[in-house]
């Protein structure tokens, strides 16, 4: 049986604030945490002998793992000195061919059908911002080189992290990265054969997710749970978890989650590509759009929350408004910028009549009352 080596051990520090309390393979997508759906990927393909390494607040992760019904073995990288690294903490577990993947980025099972049975292979994808990875030679159906986040791109077919490897690739991890023992093989023989992505995201930015959710969310099945009032409007695919209550004339439009003891409405609209984690309060009057609401998070009446991504615990007042709108800011000496409503932190408190307007507000930070929000606000920081 094939074996897989997930890396989970990483940061993802440009995902800040959401990557200060927990390790990116941990931010849920359509409510599940993104290794996760890596792990279902590989079930789904019959491959259930799987490793993952672990370092960035380890704890998190291994407890998720420990939920679920599988056998998976742990590996601790004890400082996070990339992925090469991450991958010679499971040398002496490793033996015959295996597929190496990254924990943090999504990938669905027909992509894992298409490199299961390689030996050697790496898997591509098209993506329109190719500098922000590995980016791919291929001829000939073959991998030739890796260049690793170039300035300039002359193509746009990146690396996905994933690939099949052999026991070999342990006698080159010395010192390099992942893409430049790719190059090293290469130059000495090894032929990687290029395999296509059927789907693959990988959120670099925050804002990344607000893209990437929907796009998983199609995934939705049609779930009942908890209690319903006999005048909610539900239309499409819509999830809602055992223990949650949605009052009288709310409409859910699909495809939409709601998780477990939630209290939602009456009078409040979910719109589509909406993910609401576990025992959230959205108060009446109150629509929600193409968000990301986590665990624990509070939303008061009169509110619109739209191109949002809420933190776990966040509370925002009564006649909070989200709105979307251009970002740009300077990081690692370049211009980077997106378009969403807010990234909120964990813990966040906006009080009545705020207003977020592209903006990224840390963890803890409070807001007091009818303030305007734009750009960046640091952890813990507290706007009068």
């Amino acid at each position: 049986m094939r074996k897989a080596v997930i890396l989970a051990g990483g940061e993802g520090s440009r995902l800040r604030p959401l990557t200060f309390a927990r390790p990116k393979a941990m931010i849920p997508l359509a409510n599940t945490p993104i290794i996760e759906h890596v792990i279902n990927a590989l079930v789904a393909n019959g491959i259930r002998d799987i490793t993952v390494v672990v370092g960035y607040r380890k704890e998190q992760v291994i407890r998720h793992l420990n939920t679920l019904d599988l056998p998976i073995s742990i590996a601790v990288q004890e400082r996070q000195l990339g992925a090469a690294h991450a991958l010679q903490c499971v040398e002496g577990a490793i033996n015959e061919p295996f597929i190496l993947l990254p924990g943090d980025n999504f990938i669905d099972a027909a992509s894992i059908a298409r490199i299961r049975d390689e030996t050697m292979a790496a898997m591509i994808r098209e993506h329109p911002y190719p500098s922000n990875f590995g980016v791919v030679a291929v001829k000939d159906g073959y991998v030739w080189g890796i260049v690793e986040k170039p300035e300039y791109a002359p193509r746009f077919t990146v690396s996905t992290g994933i690939y099949c490897l052999t026991p070999d690739v342990f006698g080159y991890l010395d010192g390099i990265e992942i893409p430049e023992v790719i190059g090293e093989m290469i130059a000495d023989g090894a032929r990687f054969k290029a395999v296509m992505a059927h789907e693959w995201h990988d959120a670099i930015y925050p804002w990344d997710l607000l893209t990437i959710n929907p796009r998983i969310m199609k995934r939705v099945s049609s779930v009942r749970g908890g209690t319903i009032s006999p005048d909610v409007s539900i239309r499409g695919p819509v999830s809602i978890g055992k223990g949650t209550a949605i009052g009288p004339n709310t409409t859910v439009i699909g495809p939409a989650i709601i998780g477990e003891d939630c209290d939602i409405g009456p009078n409040v609209v979910i719109m589509p590509n909406t993910s609401i984690g576990s025992r959230v309060r959205i108060e009446p009057f109150t629509v929600v759009e193409k968000s990301i609401i986590m665990n624990d998070a509070a939303i008061g009446s009169h509110g619109r929350c739209a191109d949002a991504v809420i933190g776990e615990g966040a509370m925002l007042a009564d006649h909070v408004s989200v709105r979307s709108g251009h970002y740009l800011a300077e990081e690692d000496g370049k211009l980077i910028g997106g378009k969403f409503g807010a990234i909120l932190g964990d813990r966040v408190a906006a009080a009545p009549f705020t207003v977020l307007h592209h903006c990224l507000v840390g963890n803890g930070a409070s807001i007091e009352e009818g303030r305007v929000i734009r750009d960046r606000i640091p952890d813990n920081a507290v706007v009068k």
